[in-house]
């Protein structure tokens, strides 16, 4: 299938028959499964390299922000059509658990419910939630080893220690303003691709009842569904909170929109 955007109109015009040159995104099928954060990673979408970038944040507002999802054929169709293809990718029938980052859109929502025509009917829902902007945290000692401490090739420092101690004043300033704010988007203050993967405790079990059962689940099949996946910073955080009690689970990461490039070695 196919999406294009009509200028004239200002609309997003859906064929889910045919893809079109001037298509802005489509149904990875070939390219739908990929090795990302040392997990099984699917998307069902991916936009076209020379889509405009301002299309595409729109498109996005659009899916995540429709007033009246299942009242939308086009969204609703879209969505079932990626989870449609998932099945065929995967059993859906073996997995136990799905876990998703609070939304406001209600997108997630819409997936989970549909993934329940396929899943068991013991299948159990977890949500993991924002927490305060003041818990917000930064693995310093997993930038400094993944970039502050990198090495040339004759063996010297790549970066000298004032370099070191500009980037760490400027991760303070970030986090300052992190934790000034009332409402955290991780997308909207870490401006810095490369920071973002570093940017943990944003996300928190929505009770207590549920961090007790997912410490209890072992050797299990978990599902992590996600909307869309641009820096990938809340999937790495949501295995952190997963790992964090445990690692003996098989998870499996589905974004409705991914990135083909969204490598573990990329954050």
């Amino acid at each position: 299938m196919g999406i294009t955007f009509d200028e004239d109109n200002q609309v997003f015009v859906f064929d889910f028959e045919h893809d079109g040159a001037d298509s802005i995104i489509n149904l990875k099928v070939d390219g739908y499964q990929i090795e990302a954060f040392g997990k099984c990673f699917y998307y069902g979408y991916e936009f076209n390299s020379d889509t405009d970038s301002a299309i595409r944040s729109n498109f996005i507002k659009y899916l995540k922000f429709s007033d009246n999802l299942q009242d939308n054929p086009n969204l609703t169709d879209f969505i079932k059509k990626a989870i449609d293809t998932l099945s065929k990718k995967i059993n859906l029938y073996d997995y136990d658990l799905v876990v998703m980052p609070e939304s406001s859109s209600k997108v997630n929502q819409y997936m989970l419910r549909y993934l329940y025509r396929f899943a068991q009917p013991t299948l159990r829902k977890m949500e993991l939630i924002k927490a305060l902007p003041e818990n917000i945290g930064f693995d310093m000692d997993g930038f400094e080893q993944q970039y502050l401490d990198d090495v040339l090739e004759n063996g010297r420092p790549r970066y000298t220690q004032a370099q070191k101690d500009d980037v760490k004043q400027s991760i303070a300033k970030m986090l300052d303003l992190i934790h000034k704010k009332d409402y955290f988007t991780i997308a909207k203050d870490v401006k810095k691709n490369r920071f973002r993967p570093y940017v943990m405790q944003f996300l928190k079990f929505a009770s207590a009842d549920d961090e007790a059962l997912c410490s209890k689940i072992r050797q299990q099949n978990i599902l992590i569904i996600d909307d869309i996946a641009t820096s990938g910073s809340t999937l790495n955080e949501i295995l952190r909170t997963l790992r964090i009690l445990n690692e003996d689970n098989n998870i499996t990461i589905f974004s409705l929109i991914g990135r083909k490039d969204l490598m573990a070695d990329s954050f």
